[in-house]
């Protein structure tokens, strides 16, 4: 199976053809939605410690996605055979003649799966694991907020990454809210294909806006990612205009922008995105634009194959050290303060 297409989740095509989504929603509204994972103890989602809330449904393909399970906007059924013990319980729990075992081994049949979670619940050594679940917004933030004391000492928070949190906006904006009226600092991570309106929901509850700029040729976001970059650069130059601090990412992946140029033309867009901001600020007060560089890796591979999705980054390797330097020593040259990790 491939890396199923930005036009596989119907909720990502009916949000991308609405103008205008949602106001920011009253604290005690009750709203669901689908996420996949409540990570506590984060250090690199934000300042501090932190608990990132991972949000289901993307609306880019990067080939290289280090979250392949959050592309989906539906619930997904993983396997990790290596940890299968062959007891058949999941044969017997699933009704829609996914899970096999017999004289040629084990099978799972994706094609039958609806991600019910029968052979979930029934699978002892936990080779069955689902990815998406839905929750309120009230039981996010009352799990987020089992480690209020680390977030109090450590100025941390919460942080909502996925996936694309405002492709879910009213569900993102309750959580934030929610975290706000608790005291909590707030941020989100996006990758800003996203209509504007969907994304400006969001910021009168977040603090901190953290954004990828993989590329700014059009046509090379388009062959890595699956879709243009011209949403993504108009939403960089909105949110340049607003008071709220960003930080700008940028992944390194070979063949995609791992070259000086491709850096440095990325960093010309961070200047101007800088510009942009001192204008609109009349040069009062500092500018709370920052930018880094990622280094890709290939940590995810095993959640592909526990998905049946094919990995095509699989023959790429890390970029090195000194290529690492190089590059950061071309984002300077442009006149950008970056940060390489």
């Amino acid at each position: 199976m491939t890396i199923p297409s930005i036009d596989d989740s119907i909720f990502v095509q009916r949000f991308a053809r609405q103008p205008s989504i949602v106001s920011i929603l009253p604290v005690k509204m009750t709203i669901s939605g689908l996420i996949f994972d409540i990570q506590r103890f984060s250090v690199h989602d934000g300042p501090g410690i932190r608990t990132t809330v991972f949000l289901k449904g993307c609306s880019l393909r990067c080939f290289w996605c280090h979250n392949p399970e959050g592309l989906r906007m539906t619930p997904e059924v993983q396997f990790l055979p290596n940890r299968c013990l062959t007891c058949g319980e999941c044969v017997v729990a699933c009704g829609h003649d996914g899970q096999h075992l017999d004289e040629d081994g084990r099978s799972f049949e994706r094609q039958h799966c609806v991600a019910c979670g029968s052979c979930v619940e029934a699978c002892v050594a936990e080779a069955l694991t689902l990815a998406g679940k839905r929750m309120t917004a009230e039981a996010v933030v009352a799990e987020v907020m089992r480690d209020r004391v680390f977030y109090e000492t450590s100025g941390g928070g919460v942080t909502l990454s996925g996936g694309e949190p405002a492709l879910q906006p009213e569900f993102s904006a309750a959580i934030l809210a929610q975290s706000k009226a608790e005291g909590l600092h707030t941020a989100i991570e996006t990758c800003g294909q996203v209509p504007w309106a969907s994304l400006e929901a969001l910021l009168a509850v977040t603090d901190l806006v953290m954004m990828d700029l993989k590329q700014v040729d059009t046509e090379k976001h388009h062959a890595a990612t699956g879709a243009g970059n011209e949403r993504i650069l108009a939403n960089a130059r909105q949110l340049a205009l607003t008071r709220k601090p960003l930080v700008f990412r940028t992944p390194v992946v070979p063949g995609v922008n791992d070259t000086a140029a491709e850096i440095g033309a990325i960093a010309a867009f961070v200047r101007e995105l800088v510009s942009l901001r001192a204008i609109s600020s009349n040069g009062n007060g500092p500018a709370d634009i920052s930018w880094e560089l990622l280094p890709f890796h290939r940590l995810a591979a095993d959640k592909y194959r526990s998905l049946g999705l094919e990995y095509r980054a699989r023959d790429l390797n890390p970029p090195p050290k000194d290529q690492m330097a190089v590059l950061t020593e071309a984002a300077l040259a442009s006149g950008v303060a970056v940060r390489a990790n």
